[in-house]
């Protein structure tokens, strides 16, 4: 009786999307399936009424899409919200393609944990912060719930975990299109954030911490579907978005680590090695870390002056390797590994919906430590 509810809200939040989608209104969408008045549709997008299979045949026909477009589990369509952080010139049409890629994702991760009996979390952990906070009350936010989580003085050495369990959030290492750093995606009872495996560890490390700003704070503060990353720094940038920079350089690099690490420094070195090696410490950006330092009061405006950014790309190194990592993640891989030796899940159909060939899927696998249970 239960699944027969989750797909009748599933089918009716769906309808609705095409509908809206399609620029209709209720009233000419029931008049266009046949319905004597508007309430019948009002009570099948709702989820109370199901639809049948000669009407959902004629939606099908009279909204010009797919038939799986209202049955297919492993996708998500009137579903979820996503921000994306972007630089310019990424195209609607590439977030859009981008967007129905991670939603598969995403869909697939909540649809095997359903079938192998993961319970829906209901309750969510949310910041008590609004557009009208402070930097400072951001970063002090960030701060808390490190020590909350226990992160100790490296917050990125646990942070993924930390997420995991803390916050239940999937955290998914993609390969986006170029110009995607990061995306936040936020489902009734599942977070994601999805982070563009090919940036520098530095960058990925905080995407996932912005991203996890706007995750406990959407209700409050709805980030836009499309943020740029390439907005100068000291311009009017969005504040909802600048806050969200307050919460993740405090969170990568605590202030109390921070001046630990600025008391103990020789004096005599050169402010870009100090720079580079301590943001490889905390592992994050050498430029973050000049910005960390100065709002920390321990570089002043003067100071920046003297500090060449040149000398701070790649942290300073001159290797061009951004260290990658490994697809997708753990919990995300092995639900599906659970998925494929029980036969809820056929290897083709996972292959396709990763997007990878089958000796693809068999190397993912085999990069997490689980045999393939399949012949690639």
């Amino acid at each position: 009786m239960q699944k027969e509810n989750n797909q009748s809200l599933r089918i009716g939040a769906r309808l609705k999307a095409a509908r809206e989608r399609a620029g209709l209104t209720q009233l000419e969408l029931a008049a266009n399936l046949g319905f004597e008045n508007r309430q019948t549709l009002a009570s099948i997008e709702a989820g109370e009424r199901r639809l049948t299979a000669e009407e959902l045949v004629a939606a099908v026909r009279v909204l010009g899409v797919d038939l799986d477009h209202f049955t297919d589990a492993f996708r998500l369509v009137g579903e979820g919200r996503f921000s994306y952080r972007t630089a310019s010139g990424v195209g609607p049409d590439v977030l859009d393609a981008f967007e129905d890629r991670a939603g598969r994702w995403v869909a697939l991760y909540r649809e095997l944990g359903a079938q192998q009996g993961e319970p829906h979390d209901l309750v969510e952990l949310r910041l008590a912060l609004h557009s009208r906070s402070t930097f400072e009350e951001a970063g002090a936010a960030a701060e808390s719930l490190c020590s909350r989580w226990h992160l100790g003085a490296v917050p990125a050495d646990g942070l993924q975990l930390a997420l995991e369990r803390h916050l239940r959030a999937l955290v998914l290492y993609v390969d986006a299109p170029p110009g995607i750093s990061g995306a936040a995606s936020q489902l009734p009872g599942l977070n994601t954030i999805l982070v563009n495996r090919n940036e520098g560890e530095g960058r990925r490390n905080y995407d996932v911490v912005h991203e996890t700003f706007h995750l406990l704070t959407w209700d409050a503060m709805p980030p836009e579907r499309v943020e740029r990353t390439d907005i100068a720094r000291g311009g009017k940038g969005n504040r909802v978005e600048q806050l969200a920079e307050s919460f993740a350089a405090a969170f990568l690099m605590p202030a109390s680590a921070m001046h630990a690490r600025w008391e103990s420094r020789d004096r005599e070195a050169d402010i870009h090695q100090w720079l580079n090696t301590t943001a490889e410490a905390f592992r994050v950006s050498a430029v973050a870390c000049k910005w960390r330092c100065h709002n920390l009061g321990l570089l002043s405006r003067a100071d920046l002056l003297d500090v060449n950014d040149q000398r701070l790309v790649a942290n300073g190194r001159t290797a061009s390797d951004v260290g990658l990592v490994r697809p997708f993640s753990a919990p995300f891989v092995k639900r599906v590994a659970v998925a494929l030796e029980t036969g809820r899940l056929s290897a083709k159909r996972a292959a396709s919906l990763l997007a990878l060939p089958l000796s693809g899927l068999a190397a993912l696998l085999e990069s997490y430590g689980l045999q393939p249970s399949f012949e690639a």
